[in-house]
């Protein structure tokens, strides 16, 4: 099916592009296109621009196609091709190049405009397909995460003293007030004296320490080598004690996940590395114990995917709904020394919005309590959100 699906599709793609005709791909088309495996014989459906769809249907008319059916809110078509039927539609009032979740993909040697992936996730009508895409993105995901892996394994410990200094001067700063380090989520963390901890994709172990020293059971999840070297060496230099898995977080071992922690943290800069956030909270879920919280303090996307900021000047650079997959610098590159930052590998993320985040949170059964959005204190950045703090618990029921 495959091989005569996509001649299909990419002949439909070629002769809307030659006619000048806004189109993307929807339905199981789309998901087939962006490398979704679906098991079912499927049809073709794509939307085209309302305000030419009578000129699309021109196009079409050497190959018999149906009669127009319309109504106030759609028009289509349909017409077969090599035994596949296609449906061509359009919205009324719709703009299609607009359409922040409108990608284009490669395809062999053509590329294709389709409906991303991520917009069908939360869309009903797509819900059989739901278990189809989560598969592909976490089979993605293996990929994009050994690649990540290695960005942060080069390198990465010297950055880490360049901008702390040597873990045990680094210890006797976390030392004198270990409750900033944990600023402003601290307050949401509860009395944690004598509480099992863990710190997703914990990075060098300074919140870990810091946590340590005020009292918890501290356990760290991250898949840098070099990270937990300096979180180990932080950890002895203070003189407490914490366990640093090196790991992916999606590839913990069960018996990490056993559902006794009080607490689950994650900060600043992790989300990103994820492309599917519906495995990571059920993760968690699986890590709490009943009644055990978990806090989320990230960046605020209207800061990471929309304005960029230089002094007084603000700008909107970016598509907030973007669901595209970047390619972008390693974090601690800004630490590394001009000429050690051209050999570092790239590091590749998804920006997620708000609405995606709270939805995800929702859908793994977690219950939120707090969604705090946190302002920039820079002066020029006065009413931009630089940060935010989710606050979620797991009943306490145990299913």
């Amino acid at each position: 099916m495959n091989g005569n699906y996509l001649h299909t599709i990419t002949w439909i793609g070629e002769l809307l592009e030659d006619g000048n005709i806004p189109y993307q791909f929807t339905g199981p088309s789309a998901l087939f296109i962006q490398g979704v495996e679906i098991k079912d014989t499927i049809n073709v459906s794509v939307d085209v621009q309302w305000d030419v769809f009578d000129e699309t249907f021109s196009l079409f008319i050497d190959h018999a196609p149906s009669q127009p059916e319309k109504n106030p809110e759609t028009a289509f078509f349909q017409v077969e091709k090599d035994g596949i039927l296609i449906t061509v539609r359009c919205l009324f009032n719709r703009t299609i190049k607009t359409d922040p979740y409108r990608l284009l993909i490669p395809v062999g040697e053509t590329e294709l405009w389709c409906q991303s992936l991520y917009s069908y996730l939360y869309n009903a009508e797509m819900q059989s397909n739901r278990d189809e895409i989560h598969a592909y993105l976490l089979s993605a995901q293996k990929g994009f995460t050994a690649e990540n892996e290695q960005a942060w394994n080069q390198n990465n410990y010297l950055a880490l003293v360049n901008r702390y200094g040597k873990p045990d001067e680094l210890a006797g700063k976390i030392k004198h007030n270990p409750r900033w380090r944990l600023h402003p989520f601290y307050k949401y963390m509860g009395d944690i004296v004598g509480r099992k901890v863990t710190h997703l994709m914990g990075s060098n172990g300074v919140k870990a320490v810091a946590m340590a020293m005020l009292g918890a059971d501290v356990k760290v999840v991250d898949f840098s080598r070099e990270n937990a070297t300096f979180a180990n060496e932080l950890a002895e230099s203070a003189n407490v004690c914490i366990e640093y898995i090196v790991s992916d977080v999606l590839s913990l071992p069960p018996k990490h996940a056993l559902g006794d922690q009080d607490l689950v943290l994650m900060e600043l800069g992790v989300l990103h590395y994820l492309i599917d956030l519906q495995p990571l909270f059920e993760t968690v879920k699986r890590m709490l114990k009943p009644g055990g919280r978990f806090v989320l303090h990230e960046f605020h996307p209207i800061s990471t995917k929309l304005i960029t900021s230089s002094g007084k000047k603000h700008k909107v650079t970016g598509n907030y709904f973007a669901p595209a997959i970047e390619n972008n610098e390693v974090a601690f590159s800004k630490h590394m020394p001009d000429e050690d930052k051209q050999s570092l590998s790239k590091v590749i993320q998804r920006k997620w919005t708000m609405g995606e985040l709270i939805t995800a949170v929702g859908e793994s059964g977690l219950i939120i309590k707090v969604l705090e959005e946190e302002p920039n204190h820079k002066i020029h950045d006065i009413g931009i959100p630089k940060t935010y703090t989710l606050v979620a618990e797991r009943s306490g029921d145990m299913h």
